[in-house]
C-alpha cells in the first residue's frame, strides 16, 4: 500500500442520473412496440439481472415466495414461543417440585399424583399478567414486532419485483415456470444477450456480454473479493493462546458490505457509481477521516444492538440445531466451507452456482486431506471413553428390554441419551486404521477443485501448521455456530480498533482499483481479469504485464480467474490482452505436451490412480483427473504399463498438458466453422470408447432429457478442465518460482515469452480427444451443492499424520 501514489489516479467522470456513460443519451434504438413498455431502458440493471439470476437458482416464483413467508413465519414463532416458555409455564410443577392437587372427578386414585401438560402451563389471565408486568419482555417484543413488520413489507416487496420477473421469464426469455428448472444459467445467460438485441434493455450499449452481466450481479462481490485477495480487510486476529484466528461471519461481512457498498455514508452514491470525490486523490486524507467516523459510529450502533442480537443468535441456534445434535451429535464434527473460505477461494465473476459446485466438488477430497491428521494421544483417550460409555450404556439398555419399567426411573432417559452423545463424539476421533493416506496427493487434489493454495504448502502436506491453514477454509460446523454466536460480541470491536485503521487504505483502493466500463458503471478493476494490469509474471504473463506488486493479484487469481470465465462462458469474446495470454498458454500446453505421457495411458492408469486417491466413486472426469494427479507417484514407483515396460518419469504439469493438448486435433475442424471457446471436444477419435455408454444413452432419450444429461455432461467434463489448468498453472508457477534442483523434475523449460505459435492446441480447448459430449448444447450451468449438507463425514483434529496398520504415503 505505500506505493500507491505511483498508481494511475480514477480518471474522474461526470455525474449522471442513468446507469450509462455520458456521451450515449441520444443513441436511438427500435423498440417492438408491445415490449416497449415492460422492460425497454430498465434504469437498475444491477437489481434486475439479480433477481433475474435468483429467480432461476432458487427454482422459481412459488418456491421464493414460500420461502419469504416461511422465515416470517418462524421468526414469529421463535418470539412468541420463547416469550410463551419464559412467563407461561410452571416449571416447579413440570419437574414435579410441587404437588398439584386435582379438584376433578379422578376414575383412577393413582392418576391423582401424576402431572399432566395442561397442569404445568399458566392460565391465560396470569400469563398475561405475568408479560405486563415485566418491562423488558415488552420492550423486546416492541423491537420484534417492528423487525417483523419491516420483514413483512420487504417480503411484499419481492412478492411485486419477482412476480414481474416471472412474468419477464415467460413472456420475454419465452421459458414457462414448469420447465425453469430444465434450463440451466448459461441458457438462461444466453437469451438474456439476444433479447438485448431486440429491445434494448440498456438502450446505452447495443450489446451485452457475459461479462456485462457477471460485472452487474457481481459488482460488490468482486470488491470483496479484491480486498480479501490483497489482505485489506481486518479478519486475521492475533488472540493470546490461539495465535492467528481467521475471523469473519455474516454479521461481520454485512456490517463490510453496509460501511462500504449501499449502507448511509457509504463510497458508492447509488448501485453503479463510485461517488466522485472518492475518484480524486488530492482530499484522501479528509475521506479517510469521514470514513473513519462512519465506521466508529456503525461500531457504536453494533455495540448497543449487541444484546438484542445476541439473544436472537442464541434462540435461533437453539431451535435449529438442538434437534439435529440430538439425533446426529457426529454432526458437530462435520465440516463445511468458511465464510472467509468461500471469499478467499472466489475467482473473480464467479457466480453463486458457480462457486458451491465447485467447493461441493472439492469436499470430500479435503475431508480426506483433514482425516490424514490424528492425535495418536487423542485416539487412545476417545478409545477409552467409548469403551467405558459404551459398557454403561449396554447394561441399560438390557435392563430397559428385560423390564419397560426401567424406563421410569428418574434420569434414566437422560443417562442413555449422554452416553449415545458421547460415544458418538468419541468414535469421530478414533481413525479408520485400515485406511492408507497420501498427505501430498490429497492436498494436490483439493487443490485441483479449489485452485488456490499457497506456496508454502507444497511438499509440507504432512505438517500441522498446513492443516491449520486448511481448516481456516474448512472448519468445523461447531466452530462456525460458536464463532456465529460470538459475532454480535466481537463485530463491534473489530470495527472500532481494527478497521477503522484501515480507513486510508480503503480509500486509496477504491481510488486505484475502479474503472468506469460503458454501459456497465464503475466496478473493481480486478475484476476486468486484465493480465497486463493486474496480472503476475510468475503466473504466466511474464512480457504480457506491467503491473507492479502493489498491482499485481495474489496466488494467481487474475490469470485462474480468466481462464474459469472463459472456460465457464465459451461464447465470450475476451480482449486483446487476454487472448494474448491465453494463446501463448497454449503453444506452452503444447511444448510440454511432448514430454508428457499419452492420454492413452493416463486412461489406463485411472483404476490404480482412483484406488491410490481412495476415490471410491469416482465419475469418468473425476478418474481422468485422478490419473493425471497419480501419474508422477506411479512412474517414480518404478510400476510396469500394460505392456510390461516401465513408464517414463513425468509431472502433474506434463500430464495435464497432455491431456490439454490432446484435443487439438479434435478441436481443429469445429474451430474452422466458427470460433469456440469452449474446452470441451467437440469430436471423438474414433479409437475412444471412454464415455461410450453416456452417449448411448443420450441417444435414446427425449430431446429435453437430452439436453438435461448433455448440460450435467459437459458441465462436468468443464470443471474437470478447468481443474486440470490449475494444476498445470500451479506447477508452472512452483517452477517459475522456486526453480527445481534436480533435472528431472522439469524438462526443458521454456519460458511463455520464447514459445513461437503452433498450431496443435487451441486457445480454448476441451478437455480430452477421448471424452464423447454432444456437440448440439452449449457449456452448461451447475447444481448447486450445498456443503454443510455433507453431514456424514466425521473430521478428525490432531497435530501428526495419521499412523495406522494401514500405513501412510
Amino acid at each position: 500500500m505505500a506505493n500507491f501514489e505511483a498508481y494511475q489516479e480514477y480518471q474522474r467522470i461526470d455525474d449522471y442520473e442513468e446507469d450509462s456513460p455520458p456521451g450515449e443519451e441520444d443513441l436511438l434504438v427500435h423498440v417492438p412496440e408491445g415490449l416497449k413498455d415492460s422492460w425497454h431502458h430498465i434504469k437498475n440493471l444491477d437489481n434486475f439481472f439479480t433477481r433475474i439470476y435468483h429467480f432461476h437458482q432458487k427454482n422459481g416464483f412459488a418456491c421464493m415466495m414460500f420461502s419469504e413467508f416461511f422465515e416470517l413465519a418462524q421468526l414469529l414463532f421463535v418470539v412468541t414461543f420463547t416469550t410463551f416458555l419464559v412467563n407461561c409455564v410452571e416449571y416447579d410443577v413440570l419437574f414435579a417440585n410441587r404437588a398439584v392437587n386435582h379438584t376433578g372427578p379422578i376414575q383412577n386414585p393413582l392418576d391423582r399424583n401424576k402431572v399432566t401438560l395442561p397442569d404445568a402451563i399458566l392460565p391465560t389471565q396470569e400469563c398475561t399478567a405475568r408479560i405486563q408486568e415485566n418491562s423488558w419482555i415488552i420492550f423486546l417484543l416492541i423491537m420484534a414486532a417492528i423487525f417483523w413488520i419491516y420483514r413483512l413489507v420487504k417480503v411484499i416487496c419481492n412478492f411485486l419485483n419477482y412476480w414481474e420477473i416471472r412474468q419477464f421469464y415467460i413472456k420475454a426469455l419465452k421459458i414457462r415456470m414448469d420447465e425453469l428448472c430444465n434450463y440451466t444459467w448459461q441458457e438462461v445467460q444466453d437469451r438474456l444477450i439476444s433479447l438485448q438485441r431486440e429491445q434494448q434493455m440498456c438502450i446505452h450499449k447495443k450489446e451485452l456480454t457475459e461479462l456485462d452481466i457477471y460485472h452487474r450481479i457481481l459488482r460488490f462481490k468482486n470488491y470483496m473479493v479484491a480486498m480479501i485477495n490483497k489482505s485489506l480487510l481486518p479478519v486475521h486476529l492475533q488472540l493470546p493462546l490461539l495465535g492467528n484466528v481467521v475471523f469473519l461471519t455474516q454479521g461481520l461481512k454485512y456490517n463490510f458490505e453496509l460501511i462500504l457498498f449501499w449502507g448511509p455514508g457509504s463510497l458508492f452514491q447509488n448501485k453503479w457509481n463510485l461517488h466522485p470525490k472518492y475518484k480524486r486523490s488530492g482530499n484522501r486524507l479528509e475521506l479517510a477521516q469521514q470514513l473513519s467516523r462512519v465506521i466508529l459510529l456503525m461500531g457504536l450502533a453494533n455495540l448497543l444492538l449487541c444484546p438484542f442480537i445476541l439473544v436472537w443468535q442464541v434462540l435461533y441456534a437453539f431451535f435449529s440445531y438442538t434437534e439435529v445434535i440430538r439425533r446426529e451429535p457426529g454432526s458437530l464434527g462435520a465440516r463445511r466451507w468458511s465464510l472467509y473460505g468461500r471469499l478467499y477461494l472466489r475467482h473473480f465473476n464467479e457466480l453463486d452456482h458457480e462457486l458451491h459446485g465447485r467447493l461441493g466438488r472439492g469436499y470430500k477430497p479435503t475431508s480426506k486431506y483433514m482425516n490424514s491428521f490424528t492425535s495418536p494421544l487423542l485416539t487412545v483417550i476417545a478409545k477409552n471413553i467409548a469403551f467405558f460409555s459404551g459398557s454403561v450404556l449396554a447394561v441399560l439398555i438390557v435392563l430397559t428390554v428385560y423390564d419397560e419399567d426401567v424406563l421410569t426411573v428418574q434420569h434414566i432417559l437422560t443417562a442413555i441419551t449422554v452416553l449415545g452423545v458421547t460415544i458418538t463424539i468419541a468414535r469421530s476421533f478414533i481413525p479408520d486404521e485400515h485406511m492408507a493416506w497420501c498427505p501430498e496427493q490429497l492436498l494436490q487434489c483439493v487443490l485441483a477443485h479449489i485452485h488456490y493454495m499457497p506456496d508454502h504448502w507444497r511438499g509440507n502436506a504432512n505438517k500441522s501448521e498446513t492443516r491449520d491453514e486448511v481448516a481456516q477454509l474448512f472448519q468445523y460446523k461447531a466452530v462456525f455456530i460458536l464463532e456465529e454466536l460470538l459475532s454480535p460480541i466481537v463485530t463491534p470491536f473489530v470495527l472500532i480498533f481494527l478497521l477503522r485503521n484501515k480507513s486510508l487504505e480503503i480509500i486509496d483502493f477504491f481510488r486505484n482499483f475502479t474503472v468506469e466500463v460503458v454501459g456497465v458503471g464503475d466496478i473493481c478493476s480486478f475484476a476486468q481479469m486484465d493480465i497486463r494490469r493486474h496480472g503476475n509474471p510468475t503466473w504466466l504473463s511474464e512480457g504480457q504485464t506491467e503491473a507492479s506488486v502493489y498491482q499485481q493479484a495474489e496466488n494467481g487469481k487474475t490469470e485462474l480467474s480468466l481462464m474459469h470465465f472463459t472456460i465457464k462462458n465459451p461464447r465470450w469474446q475476451p480482449p486483446q490482452e487476454s487472448s494474448v495470454f491465453i494463446s501463448h498458454l497454449k503453444e506452452k500446453v503444447h511444448h510440454d505436451a511432448q514430454a508428457g505421457p499419452s492420454t492413452q495411458l493416463l486412461l489406463s492408469e485411472a483404476p490404480l490412480c482412483t484406488s491410490l486417491q481412495s476415490n471410491e466413486s469416482g465419475t469418468g472426469a473425476d478418474n481422468l483427473l485422478a490419473s493425471v494427479l497419480a501419474h508422477p507417484v506411479i512412474t517414480a514407483s518404478g510400476l510396469q504399463g500394460r505392456d510390461h515396460r516401465l513408464i517414463p518419469p513425468s509431472t502433474a504439469a506434463s500430464a495435464a498438458a497432455s491431456v490439454l493438448a490432446s484435443l487439438s486435433t479434435s478441436q481443429l475442424a469445429h474451430t474452422s466453422r466458427g470460433r469456440s471457446h469452449g474446452l470441451l471436444p467437440s469430436s471423438v477419435h474414433p479409437e475412444t470408447t471412454m464415455y461410450h455408454s453416456e452417449r448411448t444413452v443420450i441417444d435414446s432419450m427425449s430431446n429435453s432429457d437430452s439436453r438435461v444429461r448433455s448440460n450435467a455432461l459437459q458441465s462436468e467434463f468443464a470443471s474437470a478442465e478447468m481443474s486440470l489448468h490449475a494444476i498445470y498453472m500451479h506447477e508452472l508457477h512452483q517452477q517459475s518460482s522456486h526453480p527445481p534442483r534436480t533435472s528431472g523434475q522439469w524438462h526443458n523449460p521454456v519460458p511463455m515469452r520464447d514459445l513461437h505459435t503452433h498450431t496443435g492446441y487451441q486457445a480454448h480447448s476441451g478437455l480430452s480427444s477421448s471424452i464423447s459430449v454432444p456437440t448440439t448444447v452449449h457449456l452448461g450451468g451447475w447444481q448447486e451443492v450445498e456443503e454443510e449438507e455433507e453431514d456424514d463425514q466425521e473430521i478428525n483434529s490432531g497435530s501428526t499424520p495419521k499412523q495406522g496398520t494401514g500405513g501412510s504415503c
